[in-house]
């Protein structure tokens, strides 16, 4: 995936990559329940690395060593996560145990990865808040993983929080929560979302100045002509103010 597109869609708020999507047919993208564990991260963009639960059973996840009956894909997950990826579990909505805890999370964000995101539960929830690192889930909780979930599959389809999510999606994430881009729109929304809050943020300083919602918000004709003149006049300032003196001074000459 092309940086530059990374880079427009770090910019733009998930409500915003919604209506984009909403436009194109996807009505629902978004990872709904799911938090922000902590804070000291505005956000993240990152390529989906997906994680399968199912029920755990007791012949295949007996109490004591996990390693013992070899499932040991949740730690093989971890260490292939490389930058610009994110870890996306499918624990089924159940919180009733963990996704993974603050070992894997830290290990996760030292390998480079944009975020950890599980529509299930984290344990250790205080020392992951502390990362400062991008990780949402929908609950915390004190219960070990293998209690409830055994780990099926790595880098297949998956749905968290009822969404489907494709391995190499496009997750970002905000203060708000996750939303799912499906690779395929992500090059073709960016621009238009950049475009689309920089008008929303134009017609909500036009509210805040007490302007009626009628013909503002959606944006009548009228209105759209005079953010186009606004766009106009900002963007020349912008080129003047960058230009070197001597160039400015001829050109008013």
């Amino acid at each position: 995936m092309d940086g530059a597109v990374f880079g427009q869609l770090g910019q733009v708020s998930t409500a915003t990559l919604a209506t984009q999507l909403y436009k194109r047919g996807i009505r629902q993208p978004f990872l709904v329940g799911l938090s922000p564990v902590g804070g000291g991260f505005d956000g993240f963009v990152g390529e989906a690395f997906t994680m399968r639960f199912i029920p755990s059973r007791e012949d295949t996840d007996p109490v004591g060593d996990p390693y013992r009956t070899g499932n040991v894909l949740q730690w093989e997950a971890v260490e292939s996560l490389g930058p610009r990826q994110v870890m996306v579990v499918d624990s089924r909505n159940d919180t009733s145990a963990a996704s993974a805890g603050d070992m894997l999370v830290t290990r996760a964000m030292k390998r480079g990865a944009a975020g950890f995101v599980t529509d299930g539960a984290f344990r250790d929830g205080a020392a992951i808040a502390e990362l400062g690192f991008p990780a949402y889930a929908r609950a915390t909780t004190a219960t070990t993983r293998p209690a409830a979930f055994h780990v099926a599959d790595l880098n297949v389809p998956i749905a968290c929080a009822g969404v489907a999510v494709y391995p190499g999606d496009i997750l970002v994430g905000d203060r708000d929560g996750v939303i799912v881009v499906p690779r395929s729109l992500a090059a073709e929304i960016a621009e238009p979302s950049v475009e689309q809050e920089r008008l929303e943020g134009w017609l909500q300083q036009r509210v805040r100045d007490g302007q009626p919602l009628w013909g503002t918000y959606p944006p009548s004709a009228e209105t759209l002509k005079e953010y186009e003149e606004w766009k106009s006049a900002r963007q020349e300032h912008q080129e003047n103010a960058e230009r070197p003196e001597h160039q400015t001074q001829e050109a008013r000459a």
